[in-house]
Parts: C-alpha cells; sequence; structure tokens
C-alpha cells in the first residue's frame, strides 16, 4: 500500500474524511491510458455541466456531496467506469464519447492514506434527467459556482478544486 505521507510537495487540496488531492496529470501531459508505477489506477469521476452548473451528489455512507464517479471494475476503462457510475448514481445517461478527458488525479484516502489515481471526465447535457434517490445517492443537485448546498452537509473540498480545473 503507498502512503500519501511519502509523497512531496503538500497536497494541492484537502478535504472531509482525510481526503487528500496530491497531484493532478493534466491530460496534455499524461494520456488518457496512462499507467503510474506508485499505485494503481482506481476511480473515475465526472464533471457533468449544464450550463454553468455542475452535478454533485449527497453520497449516503460519506454524508458529503462530491462529484459522481467511483471504482473501476476488473478490465474496465476509466472512461467506460465513468459513464457507469453516472448513470448507477444519477440516471444520467451519457455516450463515452461525449466525455472529454481532462486529467488524472492522484489521491490520497481516508486515515490510511492509502493513494490511489483516477480518470477525471468532463461533459455537458442540455437535457437533465430526474433523478430517483438509490442506495448509494440520496440527492443530486445541480449547483452554480459557490451556490449552498440545499439541506447543507459537507461538501469535498477535493471534488471542489477538481471542478475549478474542469471550468472551460
Amino acid at each position: 500500500m503507498t502512503d500519501y505521507r511519502q509523497h512531496q510537495p503538500a497536497p494541492l487540496a484537502t478535504g472531509p474524511r482525510n481526503m487528500a488531492l496530491l497531484s493532478f496529470h493534466d491530460a496534455r501531459e499524461q494520456p488518457e491510458d496512462a499507467r503510474f508505477e506508485d499505485a494503481p489506477m482506481g476511480y473515475a469521476l465526472v464533471v457533468l455541466w449544464h450550463g454553468d452548473r455542475v452535478l454533485m451528489v449527497y453520497e449516503r455512507e460519506r454524508e458529503c456531496w462530491e462529484l459522481p464517479g467511483g471504482g473501476i471494475e476488473p478490465g474496465e476503462s476509466p472512461r467506460a467506469a465513468a459513464v457507469r457510475e453516472l448513470w448507477e448514481e444519477t440516471g444520467q445517461p451519457l455516450e463515452a464519447d461525449a466525455m472529454r478527458f481532462v486529467g488524472h488525479t492522484c489521491t490520497a484516502l481516508g486515515t490510511s492514506g492509502r493513494v490511489l489515481y483516477g480518470g477525471v471526465f468532463t461533459a455537458r447535457t442540455d437535457r437533465p434527467r430526474t433523478f430517483a434517490p438509490n442506495s448509494e445517492v440520496s440527492a443530486v443537485h445541480w449547483r452554480a459556482d459557490g451556490e449552498p448546498f440545499p439541506g447543507g452537509g459537507m461538501v469535498q473540498t477535493v471534488d471542489e478544486y477538481i471542478v475549478e480545473l474542469c471550468r472551460d
């Protein structure tokens, strides 16, 4: 297991649940199918825009507002995982080729400091679908810049930092 405390310099951003964004590798620096020697590729995130609003989800278990996304299944590409996770968590359909690869994050997770890389994708939708709560996500919100979340709750500030990297 890789521990983020071995990485230098300080994280780009930190957030609730002991999350730390250690680095960001822009798509111009690393291709979408890049592999990293220091930690595995473990997740995909989607920054989905509707006008100037970005889709955020309230994740039940972590009790936190964050970007849609999640783990990459064996044999699955980060792009395919992004499409699947967006659908599973929010009911928003998206074709894989509708997404633009933005880059790779390197993130330390939780108190263990486990390090994983993730693929970050962005896309736009003209027709957001109605959301139905599910076992993972209890609410979604199309958030304008700096707008408070309905009902409050913790916000994953690492994900907010990633949103800023994806602005047009």
